[in-house]
Formats: structure tokens, C-alpha cells, sequence
């Protein structure tokens, strides 16, 4: 039988979803906790890899397990074998074709950043710290070139192989929490969500990094459509840290996660 299950956690302690050599990854202690529960190994596949530090709130992952245990259930049991910083938020039984990663039509990501001249030591295992002003209006503005299908190549970080740089980003929100001041943040935090059919390594951090530049005025409109004309990844703004970012939601055309 064959399952489909929504996993949330805290990437701090983790190398990433992917199992390495280096360090422990939210895949290893996952199948460490499927496998205790059903009795045999048993290997989970996710949606896609996530990087060191970064967090999920809707990771989508398939196995496969021949149980007696009630599909309702089943999130129970392995939770009780997770850590904290990792939870099973749902299971189900699904069709034994469903594949997590190449059944999956969109993604949406979240990458946040609080603006405040001093550390804000609560936010900052969650959150990106700027301590300039940012200009809301220039941002959008930016996102807005940002959407469509482009060659994304240079919103691409280096030591990734991939046939095509072309992605479709469906939207780019911005939505922000604090004081403003002639259109700008002065003060308070500010989420971005951005949604696409797919994106490179980095890329999310990248267009980030892109559109925060734009808030403090290093960059324009101008500027990031040269970016995606010519993908030269110096023209766009820095990637910005693993820990501002959150993998939102996994879209597979059906209404669910």
C-alpha cells in the first residue's frame, strides 16, 4: 500500500531533507521512525530535497507499507518516535502510481525577514535580519518582472546540474506585519511567498536576496530584467540565509497538499 504524508520541521539541526554523510537529515530520522512502526525498512521520498537550515511546514512525502495499522493512526505512532522539531501532520492511503516528487505540480515557498536596527534574538531562527528600511513599492514592483516563465539562470547558484534553467514562478506576495513610513518598513517583519512549477538550487534565497536589494535601493526593475535576460547571477542581489526559509505547501492539482 502506498501512503502520502504531510511532514513539518525545523531545519536548524539538519543537514537538509536528504539523507548525507555529513550530519543527520530529516529523511534519516524519518524512515528511522517509519520503519520501527511498521516492522521492516522502510524508505520515505519527498517532494523534493530542502537545504541545511531550512524548514517546512508542508513537505509532501510517499512510502510504502503493507500495515494493519488505521491510516488515521499511522501519524500518531510516528510521532511518538520523532523528535520534536519533526512531526507527521497527515497521512493517507493514495494511488500506488502517486510519487511525491514527480507528481507534483507547484510549490510554494515562504522567505522571511524582520526589519529592526538591533537583533531580535526570537526571530532569529526564523527570519532574515535587515536593518535598513525597505521600500515595499520597489520590491513589488521587482516581483513583478519576476513572475512568468523565464530562463532563471541567473537566479541560480553555482554546483547545480540541471538540463534547464526555464521555470514558470505562478506569483510573487509580499505581505508585511509592522511600522511603515512613506511606503517603507521601518520596522516589523515581511513574508515572501513565492509559488512556481519548480525552482533551482537556491533560487528562492536568490530571488530574496534580489528583491531585498530592491528594497534598499541597490537594485531596480530595470536591473532584475537584465538579470533574467543575461543570467548572470553578479547582477542579482545575494543569497540570502537558509533559515529564512520555509517550504510552504506542495501542490499536486488535486485541492491537496
Amino acid at each position: 500500500m502506498r501512503f502520502r504524508a504531510v511532514i513539518s520541521y525545523f531545519g536548524k539541526e539538519y543537514v537538509g531533507w536528504q539523507r548525507q554523510l555529513n550530519g543527520l537529515s530529516v529523511q534519516e530520522v524519518l524512515e528511522r521512525a517509519l520503519t520501527e512502526v511498521f516492522g521492516v525498512p522502510t524508505q520515505a521520498t519527498a517532494s523534493g530535497r530542502t537545504d541545511a537550515g531550512v524548514h517546512a511546514e508542508g513537505q509532501v512525502v510517499h512510502f510504502d507499507a503493507d500495515t494493519s495499522i488505521p491510516t488515521e493512526k499511522i501519524p500518531f505512532a510516528v510521532n511518538a518516535l520523532l523528535p520534536r522539531d519533526v512531526s507527521m501532520l497527515s497521512c493517507e492511503r493514495t494511488e500506488e502510481d502517486f510519487n511525491a516528487r514527480f507528481s507534483a505540480k507547484h510549490k510554494t515557498y515562504r522567505y522571511s525577514v524582520y526589519v529592526s536596527r538591533h537583533r531580535r534574538p526570537m526571530l532569529e531562527s526564523t527570519h532574515a535580519h535587515i536593518v535598513l528600511p525597505l521600500d515595499l513599492a520597489a520590491m513589488r514592483a521587482c516581483a513583478d518582472v519576476i513572475e512568468g516563465e523565464h530562463d532563471f539562470k541567473g537566479f541560480e547558484a553555482s554546483g547545480s546540474v540541471v538540463k534547464s534553467t526555464v521555470r514558470t514562478v505562478y506569483s510573487v506576495v509580499l505581505e508585511h506585519e509592522g511600522k511603515t513610513e512613506d511606503g517603507r518598513l521601518t520596522s516589523g517583519t515581511l513574508d515572501i511567498y513565492v509559488t512556481g512549477n519548480g525552482f533551482l538550487y537556491n533560487m528562492v534565497r536568490i530571488i530574496a536576496g534580489t528583491l531585498v536589494y530592491a528594497g534598499l535601493g541597490k537594485l531596480g526593475v530595470e536591473d532584475v530584467k537584465r538579470v533574467l535576460e543575461t543570467g548572470d547571477r553578479t547582477l542579482a542581489g545575494k543569497t540570502l540565509p537558509p533559515e529564512g526559509l520555509t517550504l510552504v505547501s506542495v501542490g499536486y492539482g488535486d485541492g491537496q497538499c
